[in-house]
């Protein structure tokens, strides 16, 4: 783009800016432009009532006017004994019409399953699920208000206004959807609720829902009676829409990693965006479907899987400012193919689960659910699922506080790594004492001509002493999947939602030691002290660590040094929203590097002696090459030189 394109878009972008501010209406005429639309509502609302008044006047005058005949059960005029029409008193109630009756025209009434985890309310209006609660869970704004006593306000997932559940399918008078239904009470127990909705011509569909004690999930069953013929039984869904409430302390972070998770048959999960809105439609059979927040879950798991055909799944955000954006997490919504077996006489069943995200308790349900929980990908979920989640849980057993259980897993991690910090360490030392003989190899060569010349020299030099510029970096790529997979690890286990240690109230949600009254861009509203603990921890290691940065010896080279010491700085501004638990891992586990370090340098590393026997083993070295002559290795690397020095010869020519 040149100079007089971008002076162009800049005068047009000048001119729109100036248009649009120049004829805005003034505050007046807003005044008077809200003034007429709330007239123009009130007259239409004015106009609405009268006419609903004429319509209710006009039947109520016809009824009087008109005597209406009384019908038999078959809908026949009834006559008397001497052959005689017999009308129906105008006072009595009309003959109710056979089928089923709109949700709308019926008074709801709601309905209890509950055991120690749930308490889910259903409705008669659909027959569906209006609102879930956990008995033994509470949102963070409850958990901050009970601070110090023993009261829980259970926690809800949802409730009526965000949430809705029907079976949709098509029938000969059009599509169908029980939402709109008013459902009757078949049976009901303490434990077991059915509604049924009966058809014309002697069709039904019965939900039924049963809870069994101590779980987190509900059984639901559907059946379809008298619809063989009319009702494909491959075209049956099950609509559901939520929208989660808010439920942790920051709603940002609880909705960066809320989304629609699914499992295709014989396939792995998958999920939608995380950050935008986003739709699939299946291309599979889909075993189970979850609609995750950061800490729980609802999720339909059927006995059979839901069929591909027009299974779909979306996801939608919240615009910024709406009215939802700071209650609600994210829309969630789905149509799933429940595969009836026939719609005859045919049935559909199904776990509705509503908890926590807690690996142990989703494992249970043998479905591969437990996926939904972030522990990462590939290498570093193997770390957390076979290794760190375990040790955790089995510390976490003993009773003892969840943050002294976080200080003895950083300490056993640490002792097992600890042969690779000291393997870093000594490979570290080595290279700095090599360090006044790799500087006179770059006085010596300093021209790019004899960049082989020096390479080999370096190479020569390395191999003589036993040591490697590349030592220190593969013990250090060992211990970077723990580093990455403790990352997700801790923001993800539900064991630490609410568990407070030291000034850190809620070790799952950030520690704050100062709340602001403005917002810090890329920073927040808050200080929290483990995240600065933690960036001055890195400091001081980066400080003790410097002495063994090689510093560029070609132009244009990153200052590692520089690079080193700002990155303290930016994990202030990138841990600072994160759970304290893991900034408290990360200060446990950098000041036990620190405290290995300097064991392994006053105990471990003699560092004269390891000069000592670098130079004798470079003496050996020497002699033994001169008895052996050249390597194959050298021989190739002379060849190459030469090969380099003629080509640039004749370039010159």
């Amino acid at each position: 783009m040149d100079k007089n394109t971008i002076i162009g878009l800049g005068l047009i972008g000048l001119i729109l800016a100036l248009f649009t501010f120049f004829n805005q209406p003034s505050e007046e005429e807003l005044k008077e432009r809200m003034a007429q639309q709330e007239q123009i509502a009130q007259q239409q609302k004015e106009a609405v009532e009268k006419a609903d008044e004429q319509k209710k006047t006009t039947i109520e005058t016809d009824e009087k006017a008109e005597p209406v005949a009384l019908l038999d059960e078959n809908g026949n005029t009834v006559f008397d004994s001497l052959g005689n029409t017999v009308y129906r008193s105008i006072d009595a109630a009309p003959t109710k019409k056979e089928g089923v009756v709109k949700a709308r025209d019926v008074e709801e009434e709601t309905y209890i399953l509950e055991n120690e985890k749930l308490k889910v309310i259903l409705t008669n209006k659909g027959g569906g699920v209006k609102s879930v609660f956990l008995k033994e869970h509470q949102t963070y704004d409850d958990f901050s208000k009970n601070t110090g006593t023993d009261k829980i306000d259970p926690l809800e997932l949802f409730n009526e206004e965000v949430a809705s559940n029907g079976l949709r399918f098509k029938t000969n008078e059009g599509e169908q959807n029980t939402t709109g239904i008013a459902f009757e009470i078949s049976k009901n127990t303490d434990n077991y609720i059915s509604f049924i909705a009966n058809f014309e011509d002697g069709k039904s569909i019965e939900q039924i829902y049963s809870i069994t004690p101590e779980q987190y999930h509900i059984n639901y069953e559907v059946k379809m009676n008298g619809f063989e013929g009319e009702v494909n039984s491959d075209q049956v869904f099950l609509d559901w829409h939520v929208e989660l409430l808010k439920t942790e302390r920051l709603l940002s972070e609880q909705r960066r990693i809320s989304t629609i998770f699914f499992k295709e048959s014989n396939g792995s999960y998958d999920y939608l965006s995380e950050y935008s809105d986003d739709e699939f439609n299946a291309e599979t059979n889909v075993d189970w479907v979850a609609f995750k927040q950061s800490y729980f879950s609802s999720i339909i798991m059927p006995d059979q899987s839901f069929k591909k055909e027009g299974t779909n799944f979306k996801v939608t955000n919240y615009e910024e400012g709406s009215f939802k954006d700071s209650t609600h997490i994210k829309e969630y919504s789905s149509s799933m193919n429940i595969g009836m077996s026939n719609t005859g006489s045919g049935n559909a069943e199904m776990k509705w689960f509503f908890g926590p995200n807690d690996y142990d308790l989703l494992e249970s349900y043998a479905n591969g659910s437990e996926d939904i929980i972030n522990y990462g990908w590939g290498l570093f979920r193997w770390i957390n699922i076979y290794a760190i989640q375990p040790l955790f849980v089995w510390l976490a057993g003993y009773g003892m506080s969840l943050g002294i259980a976080i200080l003895l897993l950083t300490v056993i991690i640490k002792l097992i790594l600890t042969p690779i910090q000291w393997k870093m360490y000594a490979s570290s030392a080595k290279m700095r004492i090599l360090k006044p003989e790799v500087e006179e190899i770059n006085k010596k060569y300093p021209e790019k001509d004899d960049a082989m010349k020096k390479q080999m020299e370096m190479m020569s030099l390395y191999r003589e002493s036993g040591a490697s510029p590349l030592a220190g970096c593969i013990p250090m790529l060992i211990q970077m999947p723990i580093l990455f997979a403790v990352f997700r690890f801790f923001p993800s286990t539900f064991t630490l939602r609410q568990e407070g240690f030291l000034w850190a109230e809620d070790l799952s949600s950030y520690d704050s030691i100062l709340d602001l009254s403005f917002n810090i861009p890329f920073y927040g509203a808050h200080v929290s002290l483990f995240t600065l603990l933690m960036a001055v921890t890195t400091l001081f290691y980066t400080v003790l660590n410097s002495s063994n940065m090689q510093q560029p010896s070609q132009p244009g080279m990153p200052n590692m040094k520089v690079i080193m010491y700002f990155f303290p700085i930016m994990m202030i501004f990138f841990f600072n929203n994160y759970a304290s638990g893991l900034s408290y891992y990360y200060f446990i586990s950098t000041l036990m590097s620190i405290l290995t370090m300097v064991m392994i340098k006053n105990f471990f590393v003699n560092e004269d002696k390891l000069k000592a026997k670098m130079a004798k083993r470079q003496d050996a070295s020497k002699k033994e090459g001169k008895k052996k002559g050249k390597s194959k290795f050298q021989e190739r690397l002379e060849q190459m030189q030469k090969a380099q020095q003629e080509k640039l010869k004749n370039g010159k020519k």
